[in-house]
C-alpha cells in the first residue's frame, strides 16, 4: 500500500489477447532530520502496473500530478539487456487504487472526455458533493428515546 503523487500520466496498451494494460509511476517522499538536526527529504519512485478494468479507469481519470492510493503486490521481472547484462525491474501490480484528490480545474472534465473518445466509450460524469462539517453540538430533537 502507498500513497503518493502520479509522476507521469498512465501509458495503456492492449495484449494480442485483448487485455488492457496500463502503466505509471507514483512518488513517495520521506522526510526525516538527521543527527545535525537538518531536515533531509528523499523521493522513492514506484513503478505501477494495472490490468483489465482498473487499467481503463486509471488511463481514463489519472493524470501527473494527481494523489493516489494504491495497493497491490510486488513483483520482480529480470531480463537480459542488450549489451547482455542481467537487468532487474520491481513494480508494484495494483489490484486497488483511490484518487485522493480532486480533479484539476478544466483539466478533469477534458481527460474523462479524451479518453472515452479514445476508447469509445461514453465519458464517466464524476459528482463531486460538498463535504459537510461534523456539529458537535446535540440537539433534544435528535435524541431518538
Amino acid at each position: 500500500m502507498i500513497i503518493g503523487n502520479v509522476v507521469r500520466d498512465p501509458e495503456s496498451r492492449t495484449t494480442p489477447n485483448g487485455k488492457t494494460v496500463s502503466n505509471f509511476a507514483v512518488a513517495t517522499n520521506y522526510t526525516w532530520t538527521d543527527a545535525a538536526g537538518n531536515k533531509q527529504e528523499k523521493a522513492e519512485f514506484h513503478n505501477i502496473v494495472v490490468w483489465g478494468k482498473l487499467a481503463e479507469i486509471c488511463n481514463q481519470y489519472l493524470s501527473k500530478g494527481r494523489k493516489v492510493y494504491i495497493e497491490g503486490r510486488l513483483q520482480t521481472r529480470d531480463w537480459e539487456g542488450q549489451d547482455g547484462v542481467k537487468r532487474y525491474r520491481t513494480e508494484i501490480i495494483a489490484d486497488n487504487m483511490i484518487i485522493l484528490d480532486r480533479a484539476p480545474q478544466g483539466a478533469g472534465a477534458a481527460r474523462p472526455a479524451a479518453a472515452a473518445a479514445n476508447s469509445g466509450a461514453e465519458a464517466i460524469p464524476v459528482i463531486e458533493r460538498p463535504v459537510e462539517a461534523p456539529t458537535d453540538e446535540i440537539r433534544v430533537e435528535d435524541i431518538p428515546f
